[in-house]
């Protein structure tokens, strides 16, 4: 019979510790809002195991699930292939990867190593005491829609343009009926809370989290990012607030909770686990002479903007000045890149993360896809479409990062702020997504 298992932890930091999601503006931890937590689901039937643990951070390394696996594997046994690590994204939280953003990489600054150490060690911690603690169980696997329909969020870079309203759910539940673990995987930046603020806090997850709570009680939740690349709330929020997090996060919770009133429980299932690893493919940016140009246009025309509309309160005029403000940090960012290529300067989101790690875990009828990176919907909505799977969790930012947005190659034509900073080749992405269904089929 199945058994599982759930539990978290704390992953608060500090105060002092750097916050990243805004790396062009520095912000030191001040204090917590509200915790940020790891959380694992540990599943296991007829000889097969596997664990999904989600992170409330931005970024997690490759380097540090490499070390997380090879510990698990010594301390409980369960096979480091087996163990996916996805991140929440949220802005607000500590590093715990490199960086692409030039300020920081000219200044030589470092993940702080004290703090990702005692990460990898509580992530083993409740790896470990999941599977410890894990019981005969009932799994549950569906889907819910709240999206832009429902004022939540959608794709910020062309209002109404291609967006994922799905709100995936995974669910346990012990032999009384009572649900114990619920793993939740929606599409949308954490970014109400932005770069005014210096405290921790897991952004709109951590109120998904409180409403489901509040809806069954002791249950563990688990967060992870859908492709959400090009997903935010920039056209849809009423502003930048806890209050609109709340709202938010509340709203997804209730969406993702309908999952449970209509799920088919089964207590048997298929575990089945495929990998695969992808080289990445970089592009190029042109000369140094051809970027310190682009970076003088950019500048100006964001310069002029910011001088008609910066002091507005019209939302659309506010925009004007802000997307002109992104493409200048991406055109910066590009001529970082080259200067440093050429300095023989390490970047640690390239030099760390390669090869792209694809993993999928089949979960009876569901199947949970894991890549790095933060990627565009659209490559999210195909591998959906594709799969041949009655639910597919899509989680980006698993298992490592990329040096940079996993664009479409549209959108590098049309530029903006995610094509200015990438630093990956536009046939990467169509190469990634052929590697995923590939991979897929091995578990069917």
């Amino acid at each position: 019979m199945m058994k599982a298992g759930m539990a978290r932890v704390d992953i608060s930091p500090q105060k002092g510790e750097e916050l990243g999601g805004y790396p062009h503006y520095a912000r030191n931890n001040t204090g917590v809002h509200d915790p940020l937590y790891g959380a694992c689901m540990y599943l296991s039937d007829k000889g097969q195991e596997v664990a999904l643990v989600t992170l409330d951070l931005l970024f997690f390394s490759k380097k540090h699930v490499a070390k997380v696996r090879e510990r698990v594997e010594a301390s409980c046994g369960i096979a480091g292939s087996h163990v996916m690590i996805s991140c929440s994204h949220t802005h607000s939280g500590p590093w715990a990867a490199g960086r692409l953003d030039i300020e920081s990489l000219e200044a030589g600054k470092e993940q702080p190593q004290e703090y990702v150490e005692d990460l990898v060690e509580k992530i083993v911690g409740i790896i470990s005491q999941a599977k410890q603690q894990a019981f005969e169980a009932e799994f549950a696997a569906g889907t819910a829609i709240c999206g832009a329909e429902s004022g939540v969020g959608g794709n910020r870079r062309m209002p109404g343009g291609p967006h994922d309203p799905l709100v995936s759910v995974l669910a346990v539940r012990d032999l009384s009926g009572k649900v114990r673990g619920m793993y939740v995987n929606y599409t949308l930046h954490p970014t109400f809370i932005h770069e005014w603020s210096t405290v921790c806090t897991a952004d709109y997850p951590g109120y998904l989290r409180l409403q489901l709570q509040e809806m069954e009680e002791d249950v563990v939740v688990c967060f992870a990012q859908g492709a959400s690349g090009n997903q935010s709330s920039r056209y849809y929020r009423k502003g930048e607030s806890y209050p609109e997090a709340e709202r938010v996060g509340r709203t997804l919770g209730k969406a993702a909770h309908t999952v449970l009133e209509g799920a088919k429980w089964r207590r048997e299932m298929e575990l089945a686990v495929a990998g695969a690893e992808l080289a990445l493919e970089l592009r190029t940016f042109g000369t140094e002479e051809e970027l310190v140009e682009k970076v003088a246009r950019d500048k100006k025309n964001y310069e002029e903007l910011y001088g008609k509309y910066g002091n507005s309160k019209n939302r659309d005029e506010y925009y004007l000045w802000q997307n002109a403000n992104l493409k200048l940090l991406g055109s910066e960012d590009q001529l970082g890149y080259v200067r440093m290529q050429k300095n023989g300067t390490k970047i640690e989101l390239l030099d760390d993360e390669q090869p792209a790690e694809i993993q999928i875990i089949r979960l009876g009828d569901a199947c949970v896809v894991g890549v790095p990176g933060e990627i565009f919907v659209e490559y999210a909505l195909y591998v959906k479409a594709m799969a041949g799977f009655g639910t597919v969790v899509f989680n980006e930012l698993s298992n490592g990062c990329l040096p940079g947005y996993l664009y479409t190659p549209e959108s590098l034509v049309e530029g903006g702020y995610e094509t200015d900073t990438s630093m990956l080749g536009e046939e990467f992405g169509g190469h990634l997504v052929e590697k995923v269904l590939e991979t897929i089929k091995k578990v069917k």
